[in-house]
C-alpha cells in the first residue's frame, strides 16, 4: 500500500503501545500526527485473537500487565473512558512446589510475609520500605537514567539490592524454599541467568508492582489496551493507517519528525541512508536476547492445580525451586534448553468471562528458549504444568503454538523471538540502545526511536514512546 503524499507534523512508524503513546503525546501538543502500521491490525505485542477455537480469546503476546497500572504516562490518560477495564485476581502470583504447597504474592507486603514463615520478616525488610514509596520508585525507574535522581535515598536503597544477582540476593535474604521460589519467578522475567549482575532488579520491580497494583489483565484481552490508546489518539485528531509497511524514508509523507517504534536493526535498514555511518554501525551492533516458545490452549475446564491458591491468581509461575528456575534460565543463555523449563502461565478466563464460552477456559504459557531457536517445547511445557496440575492434558480441547520464527513473523520487532526489545545485560539495559545523553534522538534531528529497545525497556507501559515524543517536542518542535 503506497502512502499518499500528505504533509503532517509528525509520523509514527509502528502502532504498538509505544508508538501509540508517542503519537498521543504529540497529538496532545496540538500537532498533526499519522501512524503507519505494517500489519492489518494494530497493537504490536498487545493483540488478541481466536488462536484455537471460535469464542476462545487468546493474547498473542503480552497477557498480564502490572506495568500498565504503574505507568506514570498511562495514569494521565482517560483509557477507562475509551473502554479499558482491568480485571484483577485475588493473588498477583502463585508459585506451586512439588509438596503441594504454593508461594503466593498478595498485594499487601504484610499479607505476603505472613505466608512465608521464617522468611516473613526478611520479605518485609526487603520489600516494605520500597513498597511504601512505590509511585516515586516507578517514576525513577521507568525513565532514562539520571545522574542525580529525584529520590536519591530511595534509589540507593533499591540499587543496593537491585544490582545484585537474583540468586545471590534470594539465597542471602531467605532461608526457605517458598520465598526463594517466589523471588526467582519474578526475576525469571528478566530473560537473564539468575546469576547475572542486576537480575535481581527485575525480581524487585515485578514483586513491587504486585504489591503496588497487583498483576491485572485487560478485560477482553490485551487488545483492549491497544484499542483504548487508539481510540483516545483518534479523539485528538490523529490518524492510523494499517497495511502500510515502511521500507525506506522515501516512503514517508513529508513531516518535521518521524518516530520509529522499531528495533535498532530495523532503524538502520529503513533510515540508514539519512544517518551517519558511525551511528548506523552502533545500531547494527545492538544485542538481542533469548526468544520464547508459547502455547495457547482451549480448555474444557480450569487448570486442575493441586494447590488451591493457584486458582486465585491469573499468573502462575511453574518451575519449582529457585535452583530449578535458575538451571533453565542459565541453559537458555548457553544455547540449550532443559526438560523442566521455567514456564509463565496465565489463566485470564478464571477472572474474565469474556475470554471463553460458558464453562470453558483458556490457558496461556511460554518459556524462554535460545535466540532464534525453533525447538518445539510443547511437551516440556505441558509436562511441567501436569507436574503441578495432574489431569491438565485431559482438559485440552485444542492448542496453538508459536516458536521464535513465528513470533518474528507476527511482529517484526520480535527479532529471533526476543519479545523484550533486546538483551537485558546491565550496560545495554540501562543505556539502551547504547550510551547517549538522549537515547531516543538520532544525529538526524528529524528521526527518533521509541521502541522497547530504548529506556525503560520491555513491558506494556508506553514510557518509551512518551520519552521519545517528549524528546521530539523539545528538540524538533521546541
Amino acid at each position: 500500500m503506497s502512502v499518499e503524499r500528505a504533509t503532517v507534523d509528525a509520523v509514527v512508524v509502528g502502532a504498538g503501545p509505544n508508538g501509540l503513546s508517542a503519537a498521543i503525546v504529540l497529538a496532545r501538543a496540538g500537532l498533526r500526527v499519522v501512524i503507519l502500521e505494517a500489519n492489518e491490525s494494530i497493537g504490536g505485542g498487545a493483540r488478541t485473537a481466536e488462536l484455537t477455537l471460535p469464542g476462545f480469546l487468546h493474547d498473542v503476546c503480552s497477557a498480564i500487565h502490572p506495568m500498565g497500572l504503574v505507568s506514570p504516562f498511562f495514569r494521565t490518560l482517560p483509557l477507562a473512558e475509551h473502554g479499558l477495564v482491568w480485571k484483577e485476581s485475588p493473588l498477583a502470583i502463585a508459585h506451586p512446589l512439588d509438596d503441594g504447597t504454593v508461594a503466593v504474592l498478595e498485594q499487601s507486603v504484610d499479607a505476603t510475609a505472613n505466608t512465608l514463615g521464617e522468611d516473613g520478616d526478611a520479605w518485609r525488610d526487603l520489600l516494605g520500605p520500597l513498597a511504601r514509596h512505590a509511585d516515586a520508585l516507578f517514576d525513577e525507574i521507568l525513565r532514562p537514567i539520571r545522574l542525580v535522581p529525584r529520590h536519591p535515598l530511595l534509589m540507593a536503597r533499591f540499587g543496593l539490592s537491585a544490582l545484585r544477582s537474583a540468586s545471590s540476593l534470594a539465597k542471602s535474604r531467605f532461608n526457605g524454599k517458598h520465598a526463594r521460589a517466589l523471588f526467582a519467578g519474578c526475576a525469571g522475567h528478566s530473560f537473564l541467568p539468575l546469576e547475572a549482575t542486576a537480575s535481581a532488579s527485575f525480581g524487585l520491580a515485578l514483586a513491587l508492582a504486585g504489591h503496588a497494583v497487583g498483576w491485572p489483565a485487560a478485560s477482553g484481552g490485551s487488545v483492549s489496551i491497544t484499542n483504548a490508546l487508539a481510540s483516545y489518539f483518534r479523539s485528538l485528531g490523529g490518524e492510523i493507517r494499517t497495511g502500510t509497511r515502511v521500507a525506506s524514508m522515501r516512503e514517508l509523507p513529508p513531516s518535521r519528525a518521524v518516530i520509529f517504534d522499531v528495533t535498532p536493526r530495523q532503524l538502520a535498514a529503513i533510515a540508514g541512508d539519512e544517518l551517519p555511518r558511525r551511528y548506523v554501525n552502533k545500531l547494527t551492533k545492538f544485542a538481542y536476547g533469548p526468544g520464547v516458545f508459547k502455547v495457547d490452549w482451549a480448555l474444557d475446564g480450569p487448570i486442575p492445580w493441586t494447590a488451591a491458591d493457584c486458582h486465585r491468581s491469573a499468573t502462575v509461575h511453574v518451575g519449582g525451586t529457585l535452583d530449578e528456575v535458575a538451571e533453565h534460565e542459565r541453559a537458555v543463555w548457553e544455547g540449550r534448553v532443559t526438560e523442566k523449563p521455567f514456564v509463565l502461565v496465565a489463566q485470564q478466563s478464571l477472572f474474565d468471562s469474556s475470554r471463553a464460552p460458558a464453562g470453558k477456559h483458556t490457558g496461556w504459557a511460554y518459556c524462554h528458549v535460545p535466540h532464534g531457536s525453533t525447538i518445539d517445547m510443547t511437551d516440556a511445557i505441558e509436562q511441567q504444568i501436569e507436574r503441578f496440575a495432574p489431569g491438565f492434558r485431559e482438559r485440552i480441547l485444542a492448542r496453538h503454538t508459536m516458536n521464535t520464527a513465528q513470533f518474528e513473523t507476527h511482529d517484526a520487532n520480535f527479532i529471533g523471538g526476543d519479545i523484550g526489545g533486546g538483551a537485558n545485560g546491565l550496560l545495554q539495559f540501562i543505556t539502551r540502545p547504547f550510551p547517549s545523553l538522549d537515547p531516543y534522538a538520532t544525529p538526524n534531528e528529524r528521526i527518533y526511536i521509541c521502541s522497547s529497545s530504548t529506556p525503560p525497556g520491555g513491558g506494556v507501559h508506553g514510557m518509551c514512546g512518551f520519552w521519545a515524543a517528549t524528546s521530539a517536542l523539545k528538540r524538533t518542535f521546541r
